[in-house]
């Protein structure tokens, strides 16, 4: 029985389904005198979102709560964070139930926020575990992180990335990429599959940089994908 894949994590409801809990962090990032990186608070929120609904979508479930805890007075941080979260929901066109705790007692110097997505999905529809010799590695994004996110808003993944790929044929896998940046989540792919994986040299994205806030996608799949993206599509390597 699966209990987790990256940074999901399974509960079995029954033989045939699963809750699926994804959850991200956020500090330092927002208008504060002590942040790091100064960005309107609902842009906080909207990515901070974005990097769970990427994750529970990612393997092929569906959202159906949020719990979005801010480490900040309601007004005007909350709100604003919780517009943003509110806007990322409604590009996907999701209306789900949202759970709220906001710091009531204490004045805060810097912007906090963790963001947790519950999700649900039957066994049969997961997209984890299929990866297989002669499958093809996709990169959907510029690797982007601190102030470059905006910067790059045009070229960078979304929820609507994980979407459309979900829509393609022969898709194997969805990898939302982090931190660890795109090398990072291919040596975790191998390691806990024992899989291969041949690179393509010079190839046109840094695999070596960090995603940030799920700034591009890994896509596995059987065969060639036809690049119908709005954003950059890069060959990187093959499973081997």
């Amino acid at each position: 029985m699966l209990s987790d894949h990256r940074d999901v994590n399974f509960i079995k409801i029954n033989e045939s389904e699963f809750i699926v809990t994804s959850c991200d962090s956020c500090g330092a990032i927002g208008l504060k005198k002590n942040d790091v990186v100064k960005v309107p608070y609902n842009v906080t929120g909207k990515y901070t979102a974005r990097v769970c609904l990427m994750e529970i979508l990612s393997i092929g479930a569906k959202p159906i709560g949020l719990t979005v805890n801010i480490c900040n007075e309601p007004s005007p941080t909350g709100e604003e964070i919780l517009r943003g979260i509110k806007d990322e929901l409604k590009e996907i066109d999701y209306n789900i139930p949202i759970t709220i705790s906001t710091e009531k007692n204490m004045q805060t110097s810097m912007t906090a926020l963790g963001v947790t997505a519950i999700g649900i999905v039957n066994k049969n529809d997961l997209i984890v575990n299929k990866i297989s010799a002669g499958d093809y590695i996709y990169v959907a994004g510029i690797p982007s992180v601190g102030n470059e996110v905006i910067k790059n808003r045009k070229i960078i993944s979304s929820t609507k990335t994980v979407i459309k790929t979900l829509g393609l044929k022969n898709i194997k896998e969805i990898i939302p990429v982090g931190s660890t940046g795109i090398r990072g989540e291919l040596n975790k792919l191998m390691n806990s599959g024992n899989l291969k994986i041949s690179l393509i040299e010079n190839a046109k994205v840094d695999i070596n940089k960090s995603a940030g806030p799920s700034t591009c996608i890994i896509i596995i799949s059987n065969g060639r994908i036809k690049d119908e993206f709005d954003i950059p599509l890069n060959l990187i390597g093959r499973i081997i």
